[in-house]
């Protein structure tokens, strides 16, 4: 099978073969593995099962971080979802919980799914898990929308980097968040195009998004902005579907978030060394947790 070494080169295959953006991920995995379609859903069902336990442990008990920063908000998210308060509805509030859960599971050191990075692991479960309460959608479907979540991950591993380190928090949580914006697209019916369109504009929405955890943790302000990226995948999936397109197309748009990550100072590039980080309260946060010595 062809190997696609950008959003176009995908676009196209993807039309020459008649098949969606998971399918070409199966094909491509299948043929890597050499494993059958089916062990290669049991695999995936077990990522799965995962990220759902993660999305959902928060929401059901308050859950802390080892350093204590950050826990109790994805059990007050579940609760504030059930007040009929919201202005966006309990499903919305929902994905939110859902996002904060596996971040807080993350910073207690429970089991999540780095996806593509722990620091940004609750984003796509959040919008995968969501969507299919959402719109009623089977686990095999679930699945499916991962496999199309990887199509788009190839991509940007091929062509820029997940890496905050690297290239910020855009190329942390913005990934993620592009890979979940595209995945649901095409759970609701959408083409490949549609689904890198979507993630293009993601990309575009949060360009020169900084990586400045406070104490070098991936916690503050991390696990807010996996609540931020969810409803960003939400919000452009629906944007998408709804016939907007992105006037620029999804390689450029990557291609422009990896030269703006790079172009970064190393203080804004999770080093704690800028941002939030190194604000008077970031400061004092650094200090209750590792003690003066940390300086």
């Amino acid at each position: 099978m062809k190997i696609a070494s950008s959003g176009e080169e995908l676009i196209k295959i993807c039309e020459e073969e008649q098949i969606s953006l998971s399918e070409y991920a199966i094909r491509k995995e299948m043929e890597a593995k050499e494993v059958s379609r089916e062990d290669l859903f049991a695999q995936m069902k077990y990522t799965l099962d995962a990220m759902r336990e993660g999305a959902t442990l928060g929401r059901e008990k308050k859950v802390y971080s080892l350093s204590g920063l950050i826990g109790g908000d994805a059990y007050r998210l579940q609760q504030y979802s059930k007040s009929g308060k919201s202005l966006m509805g309990a499903g919305i509030v929902t994905a939110m919980a859902m996002a904060m859960s596996s971040s807080e599971v993350n910073g207690s050191m429970g089991k999540i799914v780095a996806c593509p990075t722990a620091g940004s692991c609750g984003i796509l479960p959040a919008v995968i898990l969501t969507t299919g309460e959402l719109l009623n959608k089977t686990d095999d479907e679930l699945i499916t929308g991962l496999f199309a979540a990887s199509a788009i991950g190839m991509i940007i591993g091929m062509n820029a980097t997940f890496s905050g380190a690297e290239g910020g928090c855009q190329a942390e949580c913005g990934s993620a968040a592009a890979m979940a914006a595209g995945a649901v697209v095409e759970l609701m019916g959408g083409t490949p195009k549609m689904s890198l369109d979507a993630a293009a504009i993601i990309f575009k929405n949060v360009l020169g998004l900084v990586c400045d955890p406070v104490a070098g943790l991936v916690e503050i302000p991390c696990a807010k902005r996996n609540v931020s990226g969810a409803i960003n995948a939400l919000c452009t999936a629906d944007m998408v579907m709804a016939g907007v397109d992105s006037k620029i197309p999804f390689d450029d748009a990557l291609s422009a978030m990896y030269k703006v990550g790079t172009s970064l100072p190393a203080e804004l590039r999770e080093t704690a060394l800028g941002g939030v980080a190194v604000t008077e309260t970031g400061l004092a946060l650094k200090e209750k947790v590792f003690g003066k010595a940390s300086e």
